[in-house]
């Protein structure tokens, strides 16, 4: 058992870039069996952590838990724990069994709302917000827990405004978080100028990049729209002409990636990246080749 905030600490101080790991929960057994291997797998790789979503709406809670629990024997693992749907007994729940498990990392978010409602909307006798949830989780297990929290590099879509967002982000990291792990981004210049923008105003912790490999271009866009991501026109010129052909996609996506995260670890912003796998595997380990953080051919058996 290591607290995330300790072990990046460690690695920062040591000057060693290294990468972490996000899975979500599987909607079938097949594919939680799928996620096992995969897992088994990936964690040979030495990441620092791995971590595990909570599913919109709290609605595969059981199963993070059971696989956090699980991943937790294999390699340092971090449980998304969010208020949607999320009364205060049922946090304390999720908590004491994350505790049990010897697992110390938790990414507290506000989370979206449930399937089919548009707008979020506090749960009665539960957070109103992810402030609440990193204060509920301070005052109930003091410095048990290592707290990350979300960043959103153009701000939340529902944000008043870029510099509100940048405030309430503060607010999250002086009610006790830890690290900021941000949501998916491809614009490099206007992440780091965001990074620099969090430190002017006194965020000091760690901010970790979250990075989404191209798979494939309806999946990209997909996702992007969703998140209403800002996308470099010199991206979206590269992908027009393959956007049909899945294959180069996916290697455009890995070059991108490669890119991507040399670019942010020599501005020497950030000790690490986040991969946000999406439950795959190949594009993720060929972008952790490219970076030398893994041995080439360490994908050869990737599927």
């Amino acid at each position: 058992m290591v607290k995330m905030s300790e072990k990046v600490k460690e690695q920062s101080a040591a000057g060693k870039p290294w990468f972490s790991l996000e899975y979500f929960p599987p909607k079938t057994p097949a594919g939680v069996e799928n996620l096992h291997d995969r897992v088994e797998r990936m964690t040979k790789l030495n990441p620092l952590f791995i971590d595990v979503t909570w599913g919109a709406g709290g609605s595969t809670a059981d199963l993070t838990i059971d696989l956090c629990t699980a991943f937790q024997k294999k390699a340092e693992t971090q449980m998304h724990l969010t208020c949607t749907n999320m009364q205060i007994e049922r946090a304390y729940d999720a908590l004491e069994k994350a505790k049990a498990a010897g697992i110390q990392n938790i990414l507290a978010l506000r989370g979206d709302p449930p399937a089919g409602q548009e707008k979020w909307e506090v749960t009665e006798g539960g957070f109103a917000n992810g402030v609440d949830l990193v204060k509920y989780i301070r005052e109930k297990y003091g410095d048990y827990f290592s707290i990350a929290v979300a960043g959103y590099p153009e701000g939340h879509i529902e944000a008043e405004s870029y510099e509100k967002d940048l405030q309430y982000l503060k607010e999250k990291v002086d009610a006790g978080a830890d690290m900021v792990i941000t949501q998916l981004f491809y614009d490099v210049d206007l992440f780091l100028k965001w990074v620099q923008d969090c430190r002017d105003i006194g965020i000091k912790v760690p901010i970790i990049p979250g990075i989404m490999p191209i798979n494939t271009y309806g999946g990209f866009t997909r996702m992007t729209g969703f998140c209403k991501t800002k996308i470099p026109q010199a991206i979206t010129d590269a992908l027009e002409p393959i956007k049909d052909d899945e294959e180069a996609v996916k290697a455009y996506g890995v070059k991108l990636g490669i890119e991507m995260c040399k670019k942010i670890l020599d501005a020497g912003v950030s000790p690490g990246v986040h991969m946000y796998t999406l439950n795959l595997e190949k594009s993720v380990v060929k972008i952790l080749e490219g970076l030398g953080m893994v041995p080439a051919g360490s994908g050869d058996a990737a599927n």
